[in-house]
Order: structure tokens, then sequence, then C-alpha cells
């Protein structure tokens, strides 16, 4: 009787594993992405020429970007929360998660590498260019300290919660959603600030389309962020996660610290950078 009941199991787990291997949503976050891009493009293409309108570009990226995080959610809900309380992640697939999160990050990597090297070429050009801005104000070093703090908050967060202070826990993860969020509305007030008050906008020139290509990618990535700490909190409203069952705060946690670490660099590179005219 054990042995069938045993065998039952398996083939549960057996047959909910391929369940998510034929997920419709990874490709729906694909296309998602791919329309962000593409619309993106098309917002630059629309404000440049008269070939297409921009309204349409940034109609596109909306959308793409309402797809991207439905089929994030859509696969979180199917891969994890539908059978959460039936099921436990065996310790070689909670590791699995950790490294393909890793992984993730090893590749994103190279897409900010790539942006960091065109800044590295404008550099090398004529230097400062014509109509410099002065981008390195107060509110990129509190956007700095908030972002800094969120990633304290995080790691306590999570420490409290292998602690069993499941309260402490939540508090803290709700301050890290705030900061986070704090981070993106700074970002947009900077950008406001530039754009509206001095006419610094992605087309002027080399240094612009490296500043707001950066800051923009970066800010797409905090976005994405502060969406997979909301995901987590909810979740942890809902009596999920203990000190034995975190791995998804672990994977959300390398993630936020990556963006932590990459603005740090970028805040040095692009702004203070900028600064120094030698």
């Amino acid at each position: 009787m054990t042995d069938s009941a045993t065998s039952s199991a398996t083939a549960d787990a057996d047959a909910h594993e391929s369940h998510h291997e034929r997920s419709q949503w990874p490709v729906v976050s694909a296309v998602g992405a791919g329309l962000l891009y593409a619309g993106v493009a098309l917002f630059l293409l629309g404000r440049a020429t008269d070939v297409i309108p921009a309204i349409v570009g940034a109609i596109a990226g909306v959308v793409g970007f309402g797809a991207f995080v439905a089929g994030l959610v859509g696969w979180l809900n199917q891969a994890y929360l539908a059978g959460y309380w039936r099921n436990q992640a065996s310790a070689r697939k909670r590791r699995a998660y950790r490294a393909t999160m890793i992984l993730f990050l090893v590749t994103d990597v190279a897409t900010f590498a790539a942006g960091f090297t065109y800044y590295v070429f404008v550099r090398i050009g004529g230097w400062p260019p014509q109509n410099l801005p002065d981008v390195l104000t107060s509110l990129v070093l509190v956007n700095t300290v908030l972002l800094v703090l969120s990633s304290f908050t995080l790691h306590f967060s999570h420490a409290a919660l292998e602690n069993n202070r499941r309260n402490r826990f939540l508090a803290l993860l709700g301050v890290t959603i705030l900061l986070g969020v704090a981070f993106v509305a700074g970002q947009v007030l900077e950008y406001y600030e530039f754009i509206v008050g001095e006419g610094f906008t992605l087309t002027s020139g080399i240094f612009g389309s490296a500043f707001f290509g950066l800051t923009g990618l970066h800010g797409l990535h905090v976005t994405l962020g502060v969406i997979l700490l909301g995901i987590v909190f909810w979740r942890a409203k809902r009596g999920q996660y203990d000190s034995d069952r975190d791995t998804s705060i672990t994977t959300v946690s390398y993630y936020w610290h990556f963006v932590d670490v990459v603005w740090l660099i970028l805040v040095l590179m692009l702004y203070v950078g900028a600064e120094i005219t030698v």
C-alpha cells in the first residue's frame, strides 16, 4: 500500500512538472518582451521621423509590457502557487531554481556591459559634449540611498523569516517595496526635469542616448523587481514561506541585489563620470 501511494505521488509530481514544461506562459512573456522592445523602437522612430506616429510605438510598448508581466504572473501561478500547499520542491530543484536565477543574471551582465561599453567609446571621443546638463544632482544621491537601503531591508527581511519572526519579515519586505517604488518615482521625476525643464532627451547627442539608454534599462529592471517583490509579499500575506520554504525569496533577493550593484556602477561611470572633464 505504501509503495502504491509513493508511486502515485511520484506520478503526480511527474505530471505536475511535465505540465509546467508545456506551459504557454513563457511564450506569452517572450512575445510581450519582444513587443515592448519593438514599441520603444517604433516610438523613437516616430519621434525622429514621420514614418509612423509615435503614439503607435507607445501603445505597442505598453501592451508588450502588460503581456510580459501577465506571462510572468501566469507562469508563477502555474509553477509555484497552484500546487504550493500540495507539493514541496526537493532540495535538488531548489538548487536548480537558484542556479537558474544566477545564470539569468550572468546573461543580464552582458546586456548592461554592452551599454557601458558604448558609453566608454562615447568618452573616447571629444569630451565633454556640447550642452551637457548637470546630471549629478541631489536627486541622484537620494535615489542611491533609497536603493542601497532597500537591499539592507530585504536582507534583514529574509533573515527575519529564517528566524521565524514573521511580522518583522512582512514589515521589512513591505518597506523594501516602498523604497523600490520611491526609487522609480525619483527616476521619473529626474526624467521630467531633464526632458521638460532642460530639453535634454534621448536624441540629445551621443551622451543623451547613452544616458537614457542605460538609466532606462536599469529603471525597467527595478520596475520588474518591484513587481516580483510585490508578488512575494502577496504570497507571504497568504501564509506561504517559512525558514524551510524560501527559495522564491532567495532568487528575488539575488535579482534585487544585482540591480543595486548595477546602479552603483552606473552612478560612478555615468553620473560622476560625466562631471570629469579631463
